[in-house]
């Protein structure tokens, strides 16, 4: 499947070589994470791939777009499209909203996502397009899809918002909640299991307070 995806983005010519392609956004994503963006060259990223310069360019045009596919690479890995799929008739919208809930979480907590939070800062001032670029292939993938989510569990009935985009990002910004910030300031180097998983009931239970339907929320209470 990811091979047919590749060969068809390919054009004309020898089809990419998906290998090399995953080799290349892995190398990106420890470099990017390791360096800063401005410290990473397309060579540097060749050579931790085992690649050449002329397969990385055959691959992505040039650094910002690369920048962008690692982004979206490590936000995939965390929090697959399967996620954000249609549910099925007969799926719990709260264990839906818990199995995108834990898998948020897991991601904005990452050290690998809060050092790259802290490396789009460090850019916010000199590089605004890269932060841009950052925001469009991560966090704003991510509001796009959960509004999606919220907009399916509507038409079942299962969710009553007036504004679903707005509700995604109240949903996302409820999970990072506290713990997002301590992390992202340095005091916060360990995470207790237990902590994560009652704030992210406590969130997904507020939601569904807020968002059932009249007659359902009058039952769960």
């Amino acid at each position: 499947m990811m091979s047919a995806v590749v060969s068809r983005s390919a054009g004309p010519g020898r089809p990419k070589d998906p290998e090399k392609r995953a080799a290349i956004l892995d190398a990106a994503k420890r470099l990017f994470l390791e360096r800063s963006y401005d410290g990473v060259s397309m060579d540097a990223i060749a050579g931790e791939a085992g690649v050449s310069k002329l397969t990385v360019y055959s691959h992505f045009k040039d650094k910002e777009t690369l920048f962008e596919a690692a982004v979206q690479a490590k936000c995939e890995e965390q929090m697959p499209a399967r996620l954000f799929r249609p549910g099925t008739p007969d799926e719990d919208i709260g264990e839906r909203l818990k199995r995108i809930a834990r898998s948020f979480h897991g991601l904005a907590t990452s050290p690998e996502s809060i050092e790259l939070f802290r490396v789009m800062a460090a850019q916010a001032q000199t590089n605004p397009e890269m932060a841009q670029r950052f925001y469009e292939a991560g966090p704003r993938r991510t509001l796009t899809e959960m509004e999606a989510v919220f907009r399916d569990a509507m038409a079942r009935g299962q969710l009553e918002m007036e504004d679903p985009q707005r509700s995604a990002g109240h949903f996302f910004c409820l999970l990072k909640g506290e713990m997002h910030m301590r992390r992202l300031i340095g005091c916060c180097q360990t995470i207790d299991q237990k902590e994560c998983d009652d704030h992210i009931d406590s969130v997904v239970r507020l939601f569904l307070r807020a968002y059932l339907p009249r007659n359902s929320a009058d039952q769960a209470g």
